[in-house]
């Protein structure tokens, strides 16, 4: 039996906003379950503890009505537009219940092949009247590996184009494989994929569930008002602001050069433009970032600073306006490598907030870390190969375990107007860590060391969070590889009004020796690989920060004692 899409209703009858705010809280509780039911069944820990993962429901006219809190903004923004991809490609009336549609085109998604999303349609009375989507982070999709090493995208990885993954319930099988064929672990990725369809049919059941509690035929009327409020709420918070034109720019590291990231803000007729003309043009690595990924990062930083309030959707998304020019390295073209866009693009909400600290100084932070630092490491015979050492006989005992894991870091954000900046924080992509515990249990690895680094946070009247220190090696001690995808070691955090910047991050060896921030490094037999994560900046002068605040920096062993009389007091007596 085929689809046919919901059929047009007369006009609407408004919404009691009591009754609204009702069916909302509702569908925040709909899609919130999505997510925690992706975590709970799917095989791969940056789904299951971080929670690297976007979930939300759209109407039929493929719309975002409502996310799930948990999750990152790359994800669900840029979901927020891959959506209607699938409908230029699988009719609406040529759908069926049980099925379910797949991509992890980094161009039409979330940027790279390591996320993949799945979108299902939602049926009542043999009419789809909106879809549950789901993106979510795979820590293998086959190729190099996730790295900034490949030279194109086709080095990077296997893409899966706009593809049915089931039809009328019935999963295709021959897709399976090919996706299997192509990963180094196989089990892990086709049971995240299924856990992806679990979710979204199980929330699409309790959608319709909740439509006939609350007597609605469909999801029509309810998304409209939701959209409609969400726009106007939007454009209400943009109109109070002084209208104008803000620029604002910041250099990072970048793979082999630095990369500037230029951007010019504008506020005009309720409509917030973000033009990045002027930033660097694209890298012939893999840092590379698709316009979608650009959109949803710069999107995520204006509603964070004018309105955090009003929900995220397509109708608080519509008076943004985000453009960078085609070939730079926020605008990349295909087939440019774009595997760890994540490094670029988690740096445009603090450009964002840059432009905007004339506008809202009370409240954008000063620049943070940005960029999560993830630990991707690699082990088995791979590893040893690299090191230069002999594999044992196929058929000894003590093959060296091929494995790959990936695990979240956070360094420091920038402080606050009012408030010291958060240590140890993914801001922007608000991804959790992964305890030390679940990494080694899982895998033939040893966090030694995990820890808050003194001195990171910059000095000022409100401090910068502390970044952290870690020692990581492997279980025995054999040779393993980690993709460096790292930055602010050239180029830190800076301070707002007066306040110190952050302290730079350091990759090295336990031994000293210095290693690259980017790029497949092998860490040889017997030593461990460190990590120093950079800090946030300061905001305000440091010879105006609280004694008693001081003092307990110190106290607590975020500021040394050296660094308090340098940085803070030797300035307050000058």
């Amino acid at each position: 039996m085929h689809a046919t899409p919901a059929t047009p209703a007369a006009p609407h009858v408004a919404l009691d906003p009591i009754r609204l705010q009702v069916i909302w809280n509702r569908l925040i509780a709909v899609v919130e379950e999505q997510a925690r039911l992706l975590m709970r069944t799917a095989f791969s820990p940056t789904v299951r503890e971080a929670g690297d993962l976007s979930a939300g429901v759209f109407d039929a006219r493929a719309r975002l009505v409502a996310q799930a809190v948990t999750g990152t903004p790359g994800h669900v923004n840029s979901m927020a537009a891959a959506v209607g991809h699938f409908l230029d490609v699988f009719p609406i009336g040529a759908m069926r219940p049980g099925d379910h549609f797949i991509t992890n085109d980094p161009w039409l998604a979330s940027g790279h092949l390591h996320d993949v999303t799945v979108v299902s349609p939602v049926f009542r009375d043999d009419c789809v009247i909106g879809f549950f989507a789901c993106t979510c982070h795979q820590v293998d999709i086959g190729g190099i590996g996730q790295g900034p090493d490949g030279r194109s995208v086709f080095e990077e990885g296997l893409c899966i184009p706009r593809l049915p993954l089931a039809r009328a319930g019935v999963v295709n099988a021959d897709l399976i494989e090919i996706i299997r064929a192509n990963v180094r672990t196989p089990d892990e990725v086709e049971g995240d994929i299924l856990s992806y369809i679990g979710a979204n049919e199980a929330s699409a059941a309790r959608l319709v569930a909740m439509l006939d509690e609350f007597g609605e035929a469909d999801l029509a009327r309810v998304a409209d008002a939701i959209i409609e409020r969400s726009r106007e709420a939007m454009q209400q918070a943009i109109k109070r602001l002084p209208e104008g034109r803000y620029p604002y720019a910041m250099r990072i590291d970048g793979f082999d050069t630095p990369v500037d990231l230029v951007a010019t803000l504008e506020i005009a007729g309720g409509r917030v433009k973000v033009d990045f003309a002027g930033t660097s043009p694209a890298s012939h690595r893999g840092i590379n970032v698709v316009l979608n990924y650009t959109r949803a990062y710069a999107a995520f930083g204006v509603r964070a600073a004018i309105a955090p309030e009003v929900p995220n959707n397509a109708g608080s998304l519509e008076p943004l306006d985000i453009d960078a020019p085609a070939g730079s390295i926020l605008n990349v073209q295909r087939p440019w490598p774009v595997c760890a866009r994540h490094i670029i693009g988690q740096f445009l909400p603090d450009v964002v907030f840059g432009a905007l600290a004339g506008v809202l100084p009370e409240r954008v932070p000063a620049e943070g870390a940005s960029c999560v630092w993830g630990a991707q490491l690699r082990g088995g015979p791979a590893a040893w190969m690299a090191a230069g050492e002999t594999l044992p006989d196929a058929g000894a005992a003590g093959q060296p375990r091929t494995f790959d894991t990936l695990f979240f870091n956070s360094g420091g954000a920038g402080a606050r107007n009012g408030d010291d900046g958060m240590s140890g924080t993914a801001f922007p992509s608000g991804v959790r860590a992964i305890a030390c515990e679940v990494v080694e249990s899982l895998y033939p690895v040893v966090i030694w060391r995990k820890e808050l680094r003194p001195d990171s946070g910059g000095p000022g009247r409100w401090r910068g969070g502390l970044g952290q220190r870690l020692e990581i090696a492997s279980l025995d001690g054999a040779p393993f590889q980690f993709f460096g995808m790292y930055d602010r070691i050239a180029h830190p955090a800076r301070g707002r009004d007066g306040g110190g910047a952050g302290a730079p991050g350091g990759v090295a060896l336990d031994d000293g020796t210095p290693l690259a921030a980017m790029g497949l490094q092998t860490v040889p037999r017997g030593r461990r690989l460190c990590l120093d994560l950079p800090g946030g900046a300061g905001q305000g002068a440091a010879s105006e920060r609280d004694p008693d605040a001081l003092a307990r920096d110190v106290a607590l062993g975020y500021v040394s004692e050296r660094a308090a009389a340098h940085a803070y007091v030797a300035r307050r007596v000058a």
